[in-house]
């Protein structure tokens, strides 16, 4: 990037951060709703008080459980909220500034034994939002997108300092590796009901991306679970990234600009008319790389990254109907690239090709989800959700090719000149629509026990064709062609009951059902919670789970011996798997937790190949797939331990330290036992932050800055062919590279990764300004993650590497 790029970008900060107006006594307004957990209904007159405050300040919920407290200074707050008959609750970590107000959803359990009195001696962190989920999960911050290095404000990059949880680390992509699990079984979910994968350049059966399409900015506290899922979660194996959607402001309109070096965006927000406790909240982004080559800042340069995406919701409450909102997510991107290669190929004995053939390559792709969900109370303790979506997706991937050079013999003798007109080399083209359907009814019988019926109705079209270029034939070839929809319906039921306020029991069990196929699962799910005293708690569960394949597998044309192509996979089954763990929580001093947690996955009914002598099974694909006959009698098992410290963020500085121990196995028809391509077997993380609050002449600046030290194991790689000397032994002119008897055996290097990010923000009367800088791979660590043969470098042997250093700046102001 040269210097006409940093100068106006360098001016536009300066002007944006210059204010006159002085910043003594800034404040702001913190408003919220206080709601029961289980059944969702209004709290009046609870108490919301203000923590550790020179002027206590506090608050009383009204009719609609809605309390507002004015002049909070700015800062990180602690709000404690106590009602008659509730558990205390405590809000940790309020972010408040003054360019925005502050806006929360609270929920309490209702105490079992009304007339005891129950002291809380400790703040305790967020607890998972859905409250039928007792294990296996964690609440997701948007401080905590905003804050960990190395997150990009992407809630995938987040997760992956959790314990259990990996990244691919060495491409340009946010999947996740979760207990040793393929990313592409991950579930992405929105508002309560599956979505397409959220992110920008992702592919085919992929649950990740280069760039995530979620700004963090218009997110609510949200849940992601790494195994044995409540009987509400379908069609999932691995993990569930299940994200909310906050409200806007319904009482004061509300912007935010921001410019980085992923994108460009906006945001605004507020009510529709005074009086209405509804709202808006919309957003959009731009590629900034793709903005600064239409200035003309860059040339037009092959293969740079454009993107684009948006997102909004409508909050729409009525007086007799319930309540309405409408949300939307929707994306689009695109990149290219081009070259030229000198490629030599043994067309026959002694005949040789010596070409200079000329490539270009373009992707696209597209996601939009839509769909209105809609709340009803029947009654106190009983209420209906009701929530239609529709989706699309679209990946289209060109590769076009010439060539031109000469044939020569053995001794480099001149035959003939030869040459191929342009061709597509590569075509590939899926479409996806989705339509859903469904409803949960909520009924609270009593402090006791809460019940949960839901049933789901998902219909899912796909247009999927993919052809190459045989050259053998010299013709194209048809890997896959179909345009088919599948239907599927999944319902649930779950009953939660709080034997005491020390012991919780959630049971219940899920139904799938696939119609192209008749398959069936019935799926049954439980968990417990004890608390053994007020400083700690053991939890275990158990759940069956399945999920389909990716849907290319089901219709993948296999060709058979006579030549013809067919579909043997079209009556795949389910994979399956028993999820069991059991995990242990103590509260080491006020404000540092321990946690440990120990499970085991036992997979079966997976998709391998039906052939006695074969490797393969699904399970270690991410997002390409393989034109195989599939049968499913594939084995596997995850198993392992988490250990998690933690020291809140209090007193202006946290940190976390946590380990994964594991392994990850699986069997296919040659009935050997292998490592899983994901079977890193351990992971660790260190997590660190300060802030330094109220600092400067006016005491209206934050200073923080955030660290990340990860060390992983190496995936495990199917290694090229080499003799006993170690000696590159690949033969292109056979098309012999890997070494099968080797397959996941070893890795090549383990991962080693620094991030770092600081941040600098100035509270101003009416606005607030936020610099800062997100730095991937401090020390541009260059682990070897795979290897491929590269007859065009030293050696013939090329790796793919770690993601390199990779900084990301961003301004952004709230106004």
């Amino acid at each position: 990037m040269t210097m006409k790029v940093f100068k106006p970008l360098f001016t536009l900060l300066l002007i944006m951060s210059i204010s006159t107006a002085h910043a003594q006594n800034i404040t702001q307004t913190i408003r919220g709703t206080i709601k029961d957990a289980d059944g969702k209904n209004s709290i009046i007159g609870a108490t919301v008080l203000l923590m550790d405050s020179s002027n206590t300040k506090g608050a009383r919920t009204d009719v609609h459980g809605d309390f507002k407290i004015d002049n909070v200074p700015m800062g990180r707050v602690v709000l404690k909220i106590s009602a008659i008959g509730y558990k205390t609750q405590f809000a940790q970590n309020v972010i408040v500034t003054s360019g925005k107000e502050v806006m929360l959803t609270i929920s309490m359990q209702e105490n079992i034994q009304k007339l005891k009195k129950v002291v809380i001696k400790s703040q305790k962190k967020g607890e998972m939002q859905n409250e039928m989920s007792l294990l296996s999960g964690n609440s997701i911050t948007v401080d905590e997108t905003q804050r960990f290095a190395g997150s990009f404000q992407d809630p995938s990059r987040m997760v992956s300092s959790l314990a259990g949880v990996s990244g691919l680390g060495s491409e340009y992509d946010n999947a996740i590796i979760v207990r040793g699990n393929s990313p592409k079984y991950v579930q992405w979910r929105l508002e309560g009901i599956e979505i397409p994968s959220p992110n920008h350049f992702s592919q085919l059966g992929s649950s990740g991306g280069a760039i995530s399409a979620l700004n963090s900015d218009l997110l609510a506290t949200s849940d992601f679970y790494t195994g044995a899922f409540s009987a509400e979660y379908g069609d999932v194996l691995s993990g569930i990234m299940d994200m909310k959607l906050r409200k806007g402001n319904n009482e004061k309109r509300e912007y935010a600009f921001g410019i980085g070096l992923l994108g460009i965006d906006g945001t605004m927000e507020g009510p529709f008319k005074k009086g209405y406790r509804g709202s808006y909240l919309i957003n959009y982004r731009y590629s900034t790389l793709s903005l600064a080559q239409k200035l003309g800042l860059f040339d037009d340069t092959d293969g740079l990254p454009k993107y684009q995406d948006a997102t909004f919701k409508l909050f729409l409450p009525t007086n007799k109907f319930g309540t309405f909102s409408l949300f939307g997510l929707m994306g689009y991107s695109t990149s290219g690239d081009n070259g030229i290669d000198s490629i030599t190929n043994e067309l026959e004995p002694n005949v040789f090709a010596d070409l200079s053939r000329t490539w270009s390559e373009e992707y696209n792709t597209s996601f939009y989800t839509t769909g209105v969900n809609h709340f009803y109370a029947i009654n106190k303790n009983t209420f209906l959700e009701t929530t239609v979506s529709y989706s699309a997706n679209q990946i289209f991937s060109e590769e076009k090719a010439s060539s031109a050079g000469q044939l020569v013999n053995a001794n480099g003798a001149h035959l003939r000149d030869t040459s191929k007109a342009e061709y597509i080399d590569f075509y590939g083209k899926a479409d996806q629509a989705t339509l859903r359907g469904g409803t949960k009814l909520n009924v609270k019988i009593n402090a006791q026990h809460k019940i949960q019926l839901g049933t789901k109705y998902i219909q899912a079209n796909y247009k999927f064709t993919e052809n190459v270029f045989d050259d053998d034939r010299n013709q194209q070839r048809t890997l896959i062609d179909f345009n088919h929809g599948i239907g599927s319906i999944r319902s649930f039921v779950n009953w939660k009951y709080r034997i005491s306020d020390k012991f919780t029991l959630v049971s219940g069990v899920h139904h799938f059902h696939v119609l192209l196929n008749g398959e069936n699962s019935f799926e049954p799910r439980v968990a417990l919670k004890y608390q053994l005293d007020e400083k700690s708690f053991l939890n275990a569960g158990y759940g069956k789970h399945s999920t389909m394949e990716a849907i290319a597998n089901y219709f993948a044309k296999v060709e058979m011996p006579d030549g013809s192509l067919q579909e043997p996979n079209r009556n795949l089954g389910l994979l399956k798997a028993h999820h069991y763990v059991l995990g242990y929580n103590r509260r080491v001093g006020k404000n540092l937790n321990a946690k440990v947690e120990l499970y085991y996955q036992n997979l079966y009914n997976l998709p391998v190949r039906n052939n006695d002598s074969s490797y393969f099974s699904t399970i270690n694909e991410t997002s390409d797939f393989s034109n195989y006959d599939l049968v499913n009698k594939g084995t596997g098992k995850n198993y392992g331990m988490e250990i998690t410290l933690e020291k809140f963020f209090v007193n202006n500085y946290y940190y976390t330290a946590n380990a994964s121990i594991y392994n990850s196995k699986y069997t296919a028809l040659d009935n050997i036992e292998r490592n899983t391509t994901f079977n890193g077997n351990y992971t660790f993380n260190v997590l660190f932050g300060k802030e330094f609050i109220n600092i400067g002449r006016k005491k209206n600046k934050i200073f923080g800055f955030n660290g990340r030290i990860i060390y992983a194991g190496a995936k495990k790689i199917i290694p090229l062919l080499r003799d006993a000397n170690g000696n590159l032994a690949v033969n292109p002119t056979t098309d012999s590279y890997r070494d099968f008897s080797k397959v996941y055996t070893n890795g090549l290097d383990d991962l080693f990764q620094v991030n770092f990010s600081c941040s600098y923000k100035i509270n101003r009367p009416k606005a607030t300004h936020e610099i800062s800088l997100d730095i991937i791979n401090v020390l541009n660590n260059q682990a070897r993650v795979d290897e491929y043969y590269n007859p065009k470098v030293n050696g013939s042997v090329d790796y793919v590497r770690q993601l390199n250093l990779l900084p990301n700046f961003l301004y952004r102001v709230h106004f």
